[in-house]
């Protein structure tokens, strides 16, 4: 950590740098706090979170910098790496979760209307169980598994948490009543 000493004599600490590498076949843009990131799979816009973190393109690169160097600027910072990091990898790859449907004592029933997952007869409730499914995400119901895809990762992400808050199960004891909708894969990698 480079410290220089101020007029006044006490240690000012300089502020932080970090660059983001673009793929190849991957295109960004800065425009008014705004990052635009093109891919093979689509294209998408976020604006930054922090006002202390300033964004700019240099050739292939996104520069991050935070003014100062101190344990909150460098927490926005990774944060901002972070959700450019997103970005890239899901107009390159897209974001892919799956759920898995569990049921032990009434099958359940799941649907897709517009942009609501329709979970009929679980746990033998007359009325069905609805779960939100934010713009952008695509859900595909295959036999016992539920597949979300999208380029946004917190949309997807939150899609799949919307669905397994949606079949979550009270005053029960969840070691007999197991039923519900759960996540088993994260972008390729196992939920344990």
């Amino acid at each position: 950590m480079a410290e220089k000493k101020s007029k006044s004599g006490s240690k000012k600490k300089e502020g932080i740098t970090l660059e983001v590498q673009l793929p190849e076949g991957v295109q960004a843009s800065i425009d008014n706090r705004k990052i635009t990131v093109k891919g093979p799979q689509g294209q998408l816009t976020k604006a930054m979170q922090s006002r202390t973190v300033s964004a700019k393109m240099e050739e292939n690169k996104i520069i991050l910098t935070a003014s100062q160097n101190r344990r909150k600027q460098r927490a926005l910072i990774n944060t901002e790496k972070g959700n450019v990091l997103n970005m890239i990898h899901g107009v390159k790859d897209k974001v892919n979760y799956r759920l898995k449907i569990c049921y032990s004592h009434f099958p359940m029933g799941v649907k897709l209307q517009g942009n609501i997952l329709m979970i009929d007869n679980f746990l033998g409730e007359k009325h069905p169980r609805k779960a939100s499914i934010l713009e952008g995400v695509k859900v595909d119901v295959k036999g016992q598994d539920v597949v979300l895809s999208g380029l946004d990762k917190d949309k997807v992400a939150q899609t799949a948490a919307n669905i397994e808050q949606t079949t979550r199960i009270k005053n029960l004891d969840p070691r007999v009543f197991q039923d519900g909708i759960y996540i088993v894969e994260k972008d390729g990698k196992p939920v344990r």
